[in-house]
């Protein structure tokens, strides 16, 4: 069964005056949880063949750790889109993948509050009522919404929200 995976990039620093959001960098928290991050992953076997990216610094340098561990063959794509976007957008951007390379793992790494707005949307009366109730409370930096379906799923409330993983639940890797 097809797999989405949302992830709200790492947490970002606040240190550099003057420097614009786009270009913001981790910080030390940010890549320190990361590795943590990818075992739980890993370890549920969730490897994406297709990762849609924003260009912004910190989502890429998010993703740099994640390839750290996802080292398979895959598809990413990197756009400004994913910066820019709101539920609806991403929503489309995940749709259009679907469609067009059919992925059974697709992975999105982004920006709040489009990541969480976006899950809450997908999330359907299946999903799992723990990790349900977490991601209502609180979509903190380097978590992901893990959700099964098909892509026909792609649509408000079609998805099984499965987990949801957070850094500060996580042991050291």
């Amino acid at each position: 069964m097809p797999k989405l995976l949302l992830m709200r990039h790492a947490k970002s620093s606040w240190d550099t005056p003057g420097l614009t959001d786009f270009d913001r960098t981790l910080n030390a928290r940010g890549r320190s949880s990361m590795p943590r991050v990818m075992k739980a992953l890993a370890d549920a076997g969730l490897v994406p063949d297709h990762i849609i990216c924003s260009t912004a610094q910190r989502a890429r340098e998010t993703l740099a750790l994640a390839l750290e561990r996802w080292n398979a063959d895959m598809r990413i794509d990197m756009t400004r889109a994913v910066y820019e976007a709101d539920a609806a957008a991403l929503l489309d951007l995940a749709r259009d993948c679907a469609l067009n390379d059919a992925p059974q793992v697709l992975a999105i790494i982004g920006h709040s509050p489009a990541m969480e707005d976006l899950a809450g949307m997908l999330a359907g009366p299946q999903s799992d009522q723990s990790a349900l109730k977490r991601l209502a409370a609180k979509y903190p930096t380097a978590a992901v919404a893990v959700f099964d379906g098909g892509w026909s799923d792609l649509k408000t409330g079609g998805m099984r929200l499965e987990r949801f993983i957070v850094p500060r639940d996580l042991p050291e890797a």
